[in-house]
């Protein structure tokens, strides 16, 4: 063979060798890239061409697709609008997925491994293709009873039930309306995007699980769990308390929201959290020291940066406590301690369960299409026991003390054992006071419901508001369970 010819043949395969590395490029390492591209129509139509499957409350569908007749067969459709918002989340064709309509994509999409048999048997049949449910566990009663009590108010309403881990409602307001993101008409979907994000309110904050603030009083369960943990307190220790406490290196008191509340020098730890002393928990936080109130709020869940339910959580946090004056303010729950209110709902639901923290989960099972075949099911978990029989059933009188006589009467309910704890928590300077109460109901011997509700910035009365919200919403799961 010639020297031009033999050049020309090695030119020919190099370029076949460049192209088949080019072919392979494009087919696997950007074959994702391409596949889900915004501009790729023939994907989007494929993907609309089959029927999402529902995500389910009980027997209802709260989000579901419907046929429009054209080119994109079936819409998504949320049919209670902001009322499930920050748990399922949305179908958009500009924004993609988010919440639970994002983690459950493939099932949703008829696209799990698991699916494989049935979209076989799909093409065999000529069946129309259809997606898999996700089944929740809310109640629908108690959703729409925190949903409504909120109101127009910034806050949010955690229930859960305190044996299984079950979140029985996860509401947070202000709440945004999914359908407009996904509408087909990408200027609709745009228009509403912009418009929530502009919102000063911040309707698409999930305040439930992804944002936390300062827990006030709520968190003196935690300085008293720590306390009744050494075994040197009981509810009948008497502590010291009194109007004001200047802590050791500083000459900035802390004194109690109002004169009447423990004036005197001594009060029970029992008779303390009944009437939110903080004079008396800021001196017992200094004396048990911030390593004890730490780790006891570590053994509850703070600092958990691995939570998932399955939407993620925001881990609570502590903070620094470096000196006794920093002791003092975190055992009253400000200065840099930070709570999400699931994380509240799990404090009180620990306390009602024998010291038993349940695993938090949100769904109950997973199903084939048609609802034919469970493809998953929750499973009940034991996700930490941070306090034994004997301190849960200690603070579990002591915040039936708070319901019966103290700070939380609004909470009670005719016939029901029901424990809580209010909270009133600063936080910018100038702002008006964040409300809290954390909570639950026990229905002969057996809990029931554990409850959290925050009102961001409600100022004065915002934990008496809260302590009512708790007390409707835990009803309506003992009515709702009869």
């Amino acid at each position: 063979m010639n020297a031009p010819l033999r050049r020309v043949m090695v030119a020919v395969m190099v370029l076949f060798g460049l192209l088949f590395v080019n072919l392979n490029y494009v087919q696997f390492v950007k074959g994702d890239y391409y596949r889900n591209h915004d501009r790729n129509n023939r994907v989007l139509v494929q993907e609309y061409q089959r029927q999402r499957g529902n995500i389910r409350v009980g027997r209802d569908a709260v989000a579901t697709s419907k046929e429009t007749g054209g080119e994109l067969r079936f819409t998504r459709t949320y049919p209670y609008g902001p009322q499930y918002a920050h748990v399922v989340g949305y179908k958009s064709i500009p924004y993609g997925e988010a919440g639970l309509e994002s983690i459950y994509d493939e099932v949703l999409s008829g696209e799990d491994d698991r699916l494989f048999v049935r979209r076989v048997s799909d093409i065999l049949t000529g069946r129309r293709p259809v997606g898999g449910d996700v089944v929740l566990t809310l109640s629908g009663a108690a959703q729409l009873e925190a949903y409504n009590q909120l109101g127009n108010n910034k806050g949010a309403v955690v229930a859960l039930d305190p044996t299984t881990g079950a979140i029985l409602a996860a509401v947070s307001t202000p709440s945004y309306d999914p359908n407009p993101l996904a509408s087909h008409d990408t200027a609709k979907a745009r228009e509403a995007w912009e418009a929530y994000l502009a919102d000063p309110a911040k309707p698409m904050i999930n305040r439930a699980l992804n944002e936390h603030y300062p827990p006030g009083s709520t968190f003196k369960t935690i300085v008293s769990a720590a306390a009744l943990s050494t075994g040197r307190y009981t509810p009948q220790t008497r502590i010291p308390a009194g109007p004001s406490y200047t802590p050791p290196q500083t000459t900035r008191a802390i004194t109690n929201a109002h004169p009447s509340i423990c004036p005197e020098a001594e009060v029970t730890l029992e008779h303390a959290l009944e009437e939110s002393c903080n004079t008396g928990f800021a001196k017992l936080g200094v004396e048990l020291g911030a390593d004890a109130i730490k780790e006891m709020a570590e053994k509850f869940g703070f600092g958990d940066q691995d939570l998932r339910v399955p939407l993620p959580v925001a881990p609570s946090l502590t903070g620094d406590m470096p000196d006794p004056p920093s002791t003092a303010q975190s055992s009253i729950g400000q200065r840099d301690v930070r709570m999400t209110p699931l994380q509240g709902a799990l404090i009180a639901a620990t306390i009602a369960n024998g010291g038993r923290q349940m695993a938090p989960h949100l769904v109950e099972e997973v199903r084939g299409p048609d609802l034919v075949g469970i493809l998953e099911t929750a499973k009940e978990e034991v996700l930490r026991q941070p306090i034994d029989a004997r301190v849960a059933d200690q603070l579990r009188g002591m915040m039936v003390r708070v319901v019966q006589s103290g700070t939380g009467t609004s909470a009670q309910i005719d016939g029901v054992e029901v424990g809580g704890k209010t909270g009133t928590a600063q936080n910018a300077e100038g702002a008006n006071d964040h409300g809290w109460f954390i909570g639950f109901a026990i229905k002969d011997g057996t809990p029931v419901v554990a409850v959290a509700v925050f009102l961001e910035r409600y100022g004065e009365g915002g934990s008496e508001r809260a302590t009512q919200i708790a007390g409707a919403v835990m009803k309506k799961v003992l009515e709702e369970r009869g």
